[in-house]
């Protein structure tokens, strides 16, 4: 018996959604979406504009060195009017990413990430600094396991020199990130966010995709997680 035309034309329309929805994914970090807006500015800009009777600023692009220092300078050009920070971002320097952060918090403004943008990595330290805290619904915040050891032919070329410079290439690796580990668990108790987004989540990320079946190394927070750590404390 064939389908009644109101019928068949429902199933066709799920069936499309579906295949929508599964293609949206990452096939590699299955809790992201495919496709992250978090801008391909190779160094942060800062731009104010009118949002809805606000003033905003739009934080956007990779955290590059000089980017803690050019928003001071973007928030001091505004004269202490800016009601609001939107961020996207890949990441970046994570120190300049907490160091951004600082700023934020000193300056009392609340930070967003808006429906369809995506903070990776050093991004989402610069976004805690916000005291008020929103992601939209669609917003990505995206969390993964630092690493200094990502660039493996580096590595490589370290190790191939000998048991002394592997030796020494390995303990400057497990103090360096020994301290930023510190500092980061420092930063998240400072900005009110739960030391458990580091042990539940972030640590527990690969940092470096391995051979296999799981290659994951991106993990975005549901809406309810971001709550469950704090990392948005408004709605």
């Amino acid at each position: 018996m064939r389908p009644l035309p109101l019928l068949g034309a429902l199933l066709a329309l799920l069936s499309a959604q579906g295949a929508i929805a599964q293609d949206a994914v990452d096939p590699l970090n299955p809790t992201c979406p495919k496709s992250l807006n978090w801008s391909t500015y190779r160094q942060m800009r800062f731009t104010a504009e009118e949002s809805g009777g606000r003033k905003v600023l739009r934080a956007e692009g990779a955290i590059d060195e000089g980017a803690a220092e050019r928003l001071k300078a973007a928030l001091a050009a505004e004269s202490g009017v800016i009601d609001e920070i939107w961020i996207r971002s890949p990441g970046g320097n994570a120190r300049v990413g907490n160091a951004a952060g600082r700023i934020i918090r000193e300056s009392g403004i609340p930070t967003r990430i808006p429906k369809g943008w995506a903070c990776f990595s050093a991004c989402n330290f610069m976004f805690m600094g916000g005291a008020v805290r929103f992601v939209e619904p669609g917003g990505q915040f995206i969390v993964h396991m630092f690493t200094h050891t990502s660039d493996r032919d580096s590595i490589k070329s370290e190790l191939s020199g000998g048991g002394d410079k592997a030796i020494g290439l390995i303990a400057t690796v497990e103090q360096d990130s020994a301290l930023l580990a510190s500092e980061d668990n420092d930063f998240l108790i400072k900005m009110g966010v739960s030391r458990k987004l580091l042990t539940d989540v972030m640590y527990r990320q690969k940092a470096v995709a391995e051979h296999g079946e799981d290659k994951s190394t991106r993990r975005c927070l549901t809406a309810d997680e971001t709550f469950r750590y704090n990392v948005a404390n408004m709605r």
